[in-house]
């Protein structure tokens, strides 16, 4: 048996890749950083929006504590502003005034 040896042809170490290679990779890591960048600012503006939003939940109950001083309910039709009275006394005895006490 003869001992055949593989040829194996090696490349030559390069100490830098193509100026093509190059311009491809800074393109791609550039779009990963405008990625990055555009995700971090939508995600300030998320918890701005997010901070708003409490603030206004906060403001809905201080003006439900004002209908309710006011009016003995906070439940009302937002398109008339028609109080909801309930058919029923509610757990604070406030109910509906009949047509003859107002």
């Amino acid at each position: 048996m003869a001992n055949k040896e593989k040829e194996i042809e090696l490349k030559p170490k390069l100490e830098k890749i193509s100026e093509e290679h190059l311009a491809e990779l800074k393109k791609l890591v550039n779009a990963v950083n405008g990625f990055n960048f555009n995700i971090g600012r939508v995600e300030v503006q998320k918890h701005e929006l997010l901070h708003k939003l409490a603030l206004t939940q906060d403001n809905i109950a201080l003006f439900q504590d004002k209908l309710m001083k006011e009016y003995g309910s906070f439940d009302v039709n937002v398109n008339d502003g028609t109080i909801n009275w309930p058919k029923e006394p509610t757990q604070n005895g406030v109910e509906k005034p009949k047509e003859d006490e107002k």
